[in-house]
């Protein structure tokens, strides 16, 4: 005989697991605040890499960022490793990108840079720049 508190332990069980595989495919696209470790382990798995310069304050950034979510969220992204770099407090990450502004989307596939756009707030070119780095 199977105890009522047992049923209840593998109940709740059950339901973390499928909430946890839930957030886990949405977690998956979601932009991580870079650090040089984590780009540099992404660069060498091979993944396709969208490094996002970004500023909380400005408008485009701000424009772009449900694009990004969506886009993420196909799974023709799934592998995608998004990174965010604070345009304001990592000016030399900044540098080392070689951005000019905020709103910057770099693509990478492995160690390569494959595109880049500045400003661009439309779903259908960052798409397209997202593509590069598959």
């Amino acid at each position: 005989m199977i105890f009522p508190s047992r049923i209840l332990k593998g109940t709740i069980l059950a339901a973390a697991l499928l909430v946890a595989g839930v957030f886990s495919a949405a977690w998956a696209g979601t932009a991580i605040p870079f650090s040089p470790a984590a780009f540099k382990a992404a660069q060498a798995a091979g993944n396709p890499i969208l490094v996002e310069i970004h500023a909380d304050w400005c408008p485009t950034c701000k424009a772009q960022t449900p694009i990004l979510d969506k886009l993420s969220a196909d799974p023709k992204f799934k592998d995608l490793k998004i990174f965010r770099v604070d345009f304001d407090s990592m000016k030399a990450v900044v540098k080392e990108f070689r951005a000019q502004q905020q709103s910057t989307l770099i693509v990478f596939k492995g160690s390569a840079e494959k595109g880049r756009s500045v400003g661009d707030t439309g779903q259908a070119s960052i798409a397209a720049l997202l593509d590069k780095g598959l």
